[in-house]
């Protein structure tokens, strides 16, 4: 799985009034009915008569509309509260536990460094323009790139099809999966299918996802699968209507199984599928105030119900909420980190609540280097790291590395965290 892993929190649910109430939906039902008993009480005292029928009882108008509200303003704070919403702890009444505990921001003064592998690889490699880099569940990191093809200005029309189809697929083998010890190659394959790879995301299952800008679609390979089990868009057809990409870049995976695809080049948008591929939303979205320029890699935070965005011609990262634990709040504004030396940001990885970034070529006075941002403070805590053109980042899902690919050099790097 791209990116370090995240845990979704649950939690522990206290007495929301003096009767303790053990569960959520036992406590919407006595709120309901305290609202019941309330409204027939004092709400139509003037107008009330005994009701001869469960329908006679009336309600003033809007009323269930209003309890609806409230119930879901409650799922929402109980989803992002987490473990250590109350000072007392997980026996805390959640109505009674004071004011909500300071966000722990000791990890912002000594963020965890990258300190790069100085040996690594210990064998010379000949890739194409490496684009991606992801870690299989052996711990082994898995790459994608172009084999003998460059994307060049004639790659593509002004309408955006791809003007080398003649040439057919890639020959080489365009996926090739190194050993973490020593970085030699312990397996290739990827020959003859795909035209102009670019993002490649492994999923908690061992699934592949990868996307192919010039055939503008995603395909999940599973575990020892020579044929995709789910394709998203139409082969060669660039479009931005429901069921079609243009140049997707990038894919990341939910513990949910849900889908966030990043639609790309073209598009600027970002796209949310269910675990069986069907479209259940678009970012962004009325009444989301969000413009995407090249959204070019993401990062899911789980446990924050986001998913950031390497906003590479915006020159920036911005972390929409991912409507992973609730559809409540979906289309606020969402965080970003913007600073003058951010430069335009290629890819984006998650390690616990932070983010690590890598820029590519912007200007003379922006070095090309690697970046540490805290989303939930919205700003850049660290810099690390000297490259030329990277295009991809990503760690080990326990986090004992991470790996950095450059398109021109072609290579990969590693790199340790140290404190």
């Amino acid at each position: 799985m791209v990116g370090m892993k995240c845990y979704s929190q649950k939690r522990n649910e206290g007495d929301a009034v003096a009767v303790a109430v053990p569960a959520p939906r036992q406590r919407m039902t006595v709120l309901l009915l305290l609202s019941l008993a309330l409204v027939s009480v004092l709400g139509v005292a003037d107008s009330y008569t005994v009701p001869m029928r469960d329908t006679d009882l009336l309600l003033p108008e809007g009323f269930f509309k209003r309890m609806r509200d409230l119930f879901a303003e409650r799922a929402y704070e109980d989803a992002i509260a987490g473990p250590s919403a109350g000072a007392g702890g997980p026996e805390m009444a959640g109505d009674e536990a004071g004011p909500p505990v300071p966000v722990d921001m000791s990890h912002l003064d000594s963020p965890p460094k990258p300190k790069l592998v100085e040996d690594w690889p210990k064998v010379k490699h000949s890739f194409g323009q490496v684009t991606a880099v992801a870690v299989d569940l052996q711990g082994n990191p898995v790459i994608f790139h172009r084999g003998s093809r460059i994307w060049t200005a004639e790659s593509f029309n002004d309408s955006n099809h791809f003007q080398q189809i003649a040439e057919g697929p890639i020959p080489e083998n365009t996926i090739a999966t190194l050993a973490a010890a020593d970085g030699a190659v312990v397996d290739e394959r990827g020959a003859g299918i795909f035209y102009m790879p670019h993002g490649l995301t492994i999923d908690r299952n061992g699934n592949m996802w990868l996307t192919d800008v010039a055939l503008h679609q995603v395909f999940k390979f599973m575990p020892g699968r020579d044929y995709p089990s789910i394709t998203l868009g139409h082969r060669f057809e660039p479009g931005s209507s429901k069921s079609h990409l243009c140049k997707p870049t990038a894919v990341a995976i939910a513990s949910t199984g849900e889908i966030f695809v990043a639609d790309g080049y073209c598009n600027s948008r970002l796209l949310k599928y269910n675990a069986a591929g069907r479209l259940i939303r678009t970012i962004p979205q009325p009444p989301e105030f969000l413009s995407l320029q090249t959204p070019h890699g993401l990062a899911l935070l789980e446990h924050l119900d986001m998913v950031c965005v390497a906003d590479r011609e915006n020159m920036r990262v911005v972390c929409p909420r991912a409507g992973l634990q609730t559809s409540y709040g979906e289309g606020t504004q969402a965080a970003t980190i913007q600073e003058p030396d951010l430069g335009r940001v290629f890819d984006v990885a998650a390690y616990g609540d932070l983010v690590y970034a890598v820029n590519g070529p912007t200007s003379p006075m922006i070095p090309v280097r690697g970046f540490t941002i805290d989303p939930r403070s919205e700003t850049i805590i660290d810099h690390w790291g000297k490259f030329e053109n990277p295009h991809s980042i990503t760690f080990c899902p326990n986090g004992s590395a991470m790996y950095v690919t450059e398109i021109g050099p072609n290579r990969v790097w590693k790199f340790t965290l140290t404190m």
